[in-house]
């Protein structure tokens, strides 16, 4: 199954012409790709009077701290003091999941051991009839696999059907995953959204850049965990990106340097996943001109609290 966003990519085909011949769907009216030609970077909806930080609490063992309350956090944007709206703790929001599979021919070496332990993520992560996972293959460039779905079975068959070869457009995948897919679920702060990235993190193909990607991401809500493929044990450029990626977004990245330790990493995804407190503040002041605002969320009680999360959002922009 193609992912289904040519009409918005049309716009930009000058860039990206080869890209939306992989991305077509084959039923498409010519009407609504006239209408959404002009919106290639229509902004995602989202709620003015509120910021919605999903986020997680450890210690300096690594142990999740699940026993926090509201008032033993402290939340500032741009270094001003927040009040704090609504907080939960082991939030039972319902998860929206993408699964971002490098199938370039750098990770062919050990694509099958991860096609399985990405199966068992969403075995041990996904909660029947409440969240739902998309599965997206990526080398020169995106592809759904399977749209958003909680069948187990057909996200399982649409990762073992997946092939390496050809080059790496991650940040494409990550921006167009972002906005057309888990950006759809309104609103955004009554859902949980995160993707889990296996690539060396070496883009070589996208017509997005790096940042663009983030961006897309943030204003999404996305939280993104990445998990490297490279077992060179020296660091890359690629492992860089995907460390940012994940601090930018109040992720995890994971070098399982032997492929024994994916299933690891993995379950570490799906258990943090478990152990995340949810909480929104109206920002004061109120910004409404699509600048980025810097989050600095802490434990000012508690020593040697480590808390993951996003470390900003871009404020909506409305007509003035």
């Amino acid at each position: 199954m193609k992912l289904g966003i040519r009409a918005l990519l049309l716009a930009s085909c000058a860039t990206c012409g080869v890209l939306l011949a992989t991305l077509l769907p084959a039923q498409q009216t010519s009407t609504s790709e006239a209408n959404a030609d002009q919106q290639i970077d229509t902004p995602i909806t989202v709620d003015v009077t509120r910021v919605n930080v999903l986020f997680s609490v450890s210690d300096k063992r690594g142990r999740f701290v699940t026993d926090l309350a509201r008032e033993d956090f402290q939340v500032f944007e741009n270094k001003k003091p927040q009040k704090i709206l609504e907080f939960n703790a082991e939030s039972d929001l319902p998860l929206r999941i993408a699964i971002l599979v490098d199938t370039s021919n750098s990770i062919r070496e050990r694509f099958r051991f991860e096609q399985e332990a990405a199966i068992g993520f969403l075995n041990e992560a996904l909660r029947p009839g409440q969240d739902q996972a998309i599965i997206v293959g990526f080398d020169s460039m995106p592809e759904i696999q399977t749209e958003l779905t909680g069948n187990l079975e057909e996200l399982s068959k649409a990762l073992r059907d997946m092939r390496p070869g050809g080059g790496t457009a991650l940040y494409d995948a990550i921006f167009y995953t972002s906005r057309d897919r888990l950006g759809k679920d309104q609103p955004l702060y009554k859902f949980r959204h995160a993707i889990v990235i296996l690539s060396d993190g070496e883009d070589t193909q996208s017509s997005r850049t790096r940042d663009q990607a983030l961006e897309l991401a943030q204003k999404t809500d996305v939280v993104i965990y990445t998990i490297s493929t490279n077992i060179s044990r020296r660091s890359t450029t690629g492992d860089k990106v995907l460390r940012y990626f994940a601090e930018e977004t109040g992720g995890l990245s994971f070098f399982p340097f032997k492929v024994e330790d994916l299933e690891q990493s993995f379950k570490n995804i799906a258990n943090e996943l478990r152990h995340q407190y949810n909480l929104s503040y109206r920002p004061e002041p109120l910004k409404t001109d699509g600048t980025y605002q810097q989050i600095d969320l802490r434990v000012p009680k508690r020593k040697n609290m480590e808390v993951r999360a996003r470390k900003g959002y871009y404020a909506p922009q409305l007509p003035r």
